[in-house]
């Protein structure tokens, strides 16, 4: 099994590299498992998946658990995992370091922390409050014995700020004060995406691509793109499947989605060979 520093090099080797690639979202060691056996060379996890696979709403599963969670997962795997960090579990700046520290610990090599203060009717901590998180981040993470990519994230748009320039001047603030990876998710456009790469210096990552239109992986990456993740796509289009079914059988007596089901062997054998040796 590699080591925590060797999965670390790896997961910079990917952002150095040429092209996009893919970093999608599992919710537990068997769908991380399941991803690393399809083929992909890193995963991060899913705070909505996470949260809804033991019964929580987003942002209600708590640093506890949640780093408990990484525990699990990132031994599950041989390849680098990163983490979906949430607000770093606290407004404070250290609260943000010491989510650095504790996941590292766990088993990470990577992870994101975002500006969204968590409260509703106030949701976007200022420019300077934000950018003192990610220094402290930053720090945190500069101490650790491998290379951790931190990722910064500028939420205005899944808040009802479709501010363009002000996310990117969050962004800009974001890489001056450490982050190695920058996202904004719920950009809407091409035009937005293509506009942020080309006003940072730092590899992008967004969910899917531009949230008003659908493009291919080939496309989004023409955009600048760097890293293209799932956020909780994953986890709802297993939810999903489980949703049908159980309807199906409840409401209409029958077992038609049985049809799709892959076969057993199947799944176990990606199970094993996504698992870490």
């Amino acid at each position: 099994m590699k080591t925590q520093a060797e999965k670390a090099a790896a997961f910079e080797a990917l952002h150095k590299a040429p092209g996009v690639f893919i970093i999608p979202n599992p919710w537990d060691p068997g769908s991380a498992r399941l991803l690393a056996g399809i083929g992909y060379k890193a995963l991060t996890t899913t705070s909505a998946g996470y949260a809804r696979s033991i019964g929580y709403s987003d942002y209600n599963a708590g640093r506890a658990a949640v780093i408990e969670h990484i525990r699990l997962m990132a031994p599950s795997v041989d390849i680098p995992l990163a983490a979906d960090l949430e607000d770093g579990f606290g407004l404070k700046p250290e609260d943000c370091a010491e989510t650095i520290r504790q996941g590292a610990e766990a088993g990470l090599v990577g992870g994101s922390i975002e500006d969204f203060t968590g409260d509703r009717s106030n949701p976007i901590h200022s420019i300077e409050a934000a950018a003192d998180r990610i220094r402290a981040a930053s720090e945190a993470a500069r101490k650790l014995p491998f290379k951790f990519m931190l990722c910064a994230r500028a939420e205005n748009y899944l808040h009802g700020r479709a501010d363009l320039a002000d996310t990117i001047k969050r962004l800009q603030a974001y890489q001056e004060a450490g982050a190695d990876v920058l996202f904004a998710p719920g950009l809407n456009t091409s035009d937005e995406v293509r506009e942020v790469c080309r006003s940072i210096d730092r590899p992008f990552n967004i969910v899917r691509g531009p949230r008003k239109e659908t493009l291919t992986v080939a496309q989004v990456g023409a955009l600048g793109v760097k890293r293209i993740s799932t956020g909780g796509m994953m986890h709802a289009v297993a939810t999903s499947a489980m949703i049908g079914a159980a309807k199906e059988m409840l409401e209409q007596g029958t077992f038609a989605f049985t049809t799709a089901m892959p076969h057993a062997g199947e799944i176990d054998a990606l199970l094993a060979k996504g698992a870490a040796e």
